[in-house]
């Protein structure tokens, strides 16, 4: 006998239907998963068996087929478990066929029949509104993020007696509540470390609110223990608050790599990734031979933070040219081609030499100046020039730190911050761009007009410093962002002036 089960597979980031077709007929007990699945779930046959058995319901020792349909498309994972088993159920009249009509069902099994938790919840529970599937069958701890998504009942289950009894009518079971109206009334910042605890550095302050209000490239150099790493941390507590569409694509890409914690079911905080700097291209990019996302997808709408930037490898840092300028990683395999969202605010810290003390008027710096030009060639001038905003970060002076005078809080930064944001949103309404990071050729010819004066001094800058066509694009655009600071419709001098210092790297050994 044949059922068919509705099921669902994540490609990139979003999922597809799957129909998972389990025959169960008269010779040799065999079981056999075809259609291109992956070793976990050919490794299923195990588990259904088990789970079958030992959950209660009869085994037949049969020939039986299971086929996931589309055929030509690898599928990866175990989220199939529990379909696979529910078709055997079906197909041998432990379960009635109607009651699988418009339901869509998920999970992975474990030998004694509890249903553990798949990834992708979210991203399932669109693709079963989008194909006018009414009833989504869950892992309990997926229900949550998939009942975001409305106009579809998702059904939490904990083991397959409970998804059978459901759809036997035998036991009841409430469709998740929670709604994504409810859930994006509460966002909270309040977790988030605050600006206040950085005592001194007050340019640097000044830089990366420039940076969050244009969601620009910043780099830190400064000697250890000025603070960098510190004021990178607090960066995500002074950035615009997510919009539900921003939160939804975090959500996505945070719940297809199972990170998505289960008693979140969207993410309401920007992300901020730190990752090691021993970490691999892939690791970086994406990749592998079932593509995933890499940590520029996992930062999306949020911070990539790179400490000690000259550590990372040459090839790993070189990997993030494309991302930093498209805004999306295209990752290219034999079985298939994906793209993944990458629009994240680049933050690197660094120190000016191998001893770190080449700036500090305290510490004597004992490198040569061949190592010094070895290490910070590390960083390639194509790398560098992405960078809108080069600050340095100088020691912090005993009165600052010992002083009782505090700083901003992260609130009132953020208030500015967000000001600005509404003002590029405006701008750019109807278009993709959302800040002034993103804008290309045409919209900087629009938007980023400056006055004689300011011409002028941006000439002298550009021939002194030896800039690159991207760099003069660059500084423009920040001028834009520190203009929309001082909500001020033009661009004027002072403002062209302040971002031409951002520009340290190319007035510093670096450029020797």
């Amino acid at each position: 006998m044949l059922a068919t089960i509705l099921s669902s597979a994540v490609l990139g980031i979003d999922a597809y239907i799957v129909k998972v077709e389990v025959d169960v007929a008269d010779g040799l007990p065999t079981f056999s998963t075809v259609g291109l699945p992956d070793s976990a779930i050919k490794e299923s046959r195990d588990r259904v068996t088990a789970a079958i058995k030992n959950s209660g319901f009869y085994f037949p020792p049969s020939r039986i087929t299971a086929n996931l349909a589309p055929a030509d498309i690898r599928k990866a994972g175990s989220a199939f478990d529990l379909p696979i088993a529910i078709g055997v159920l079906a197909a041998t009249n432990q379960i009635e066929l109607n009651k699988l009509e418009n339901t869509m069902i998920l999970g992975e099994l474990a030998l004694d029949g509890t249903i553990r938790k798949i990834q992708g919840g979210l991203p399932i529970a669109i693709a079963a509104k989008d194909n006018v599937i009414q009833n989504v069958i869950l892992p309990a701890e997926n229900s949550k993020e998939a009942a975001i998504v409305e106009e579809i009942n998702v059904y939490p289950v904990e083991s397959l007696y409970d998804a059978a009894a459901f759809l036997n009518e035998i036991k009841e079971i409430s469709p998740e509540s929670h709604t994504l109206g409810a859930i994006t009334e509460h966002k909270d910042n309040n977790s988030l470390l605050d600006l206040i605890d950085v005592k001194g550095q007050e340019h640097v302050k000044r830089s990366i609110e420039v940076a969050a209000a244009g969601s620009h490239n910043i780099i830190m150099i400064g000697p250890p223990g000025s603070g960098k790493t510190m004021i990178a941390k607090r960066i995500p507590s002074i950035l615009p608050t997510l919009s539900t569409e921003e939160s939804l694509e975090t959500t996505k890409i945070q719940s297809i790599v199972g990170i998505l914690p289960s008693d979140t079911p969207l993410v309401s905080t920007r992300p901020f990734r730190s990752p090691h700097h021993t970490i691999s291209d892939a690791g970086l990019i994406g990749g592998g031979n079932v593509p995933r996302p890499g940590e520029v997808s996992l930062s999306h709408n949020g911070v990539l933070f790179l400490d000690e930037l000259p550590e990372f490898r040459r090839n790993v840092l070189e990997v993030m040219r494309q991302p930093l300028e498209d805004g999306h990683v295209t990752i290219s395999r034999a079985a298939a081609s994906l793209t993944y969202p990458a629009n994240f605010m680049l933050v690197a810290a660094m120190n000016p030499c191998p001893c770190g003390f080449f700036s500090d008027p305290n510490r004597e710096c004992k490198c040569t100046d061949n190592q010094i030009q070895k290490y910070v060639s590390r960083i390639s001038g194509p790398l560098l020039d992405r960078i809108d905003i080069q600050v340095e970060v100088p020691a912090v002076k005993y009165a600052e730190l010992s002083a009782d005078v505090t700083g901003e809080q992260s609130d009132v930064v953020r208030n500015r911050v967000e000001t600005a944001r509404r003002i590029q949103y405006l701008r750019f309404e109807g278009t993709t761009i959302h800040s002034n990071a993103n804008m290309q050729s045409k919209q900087i010819r629009e938007y980023c007009k400056i006055e004689s004066q300011a011409q002028e001094l941006l000439r002298v800058a550009i021939n002194q410093l030896g800039l690159s066509a991207r760099a003069y694009d660059r500084i423009l655009k920040v001028s834009r962002t520190i203009a929309d600071l001082d909500d001020c419709p033009n661009i004027e001098s002072a403002h062209v002036s302040e971002a031409i210092q951002y520009r340290s790297l190319d007035r510093s050994f670096w450029k020797k």
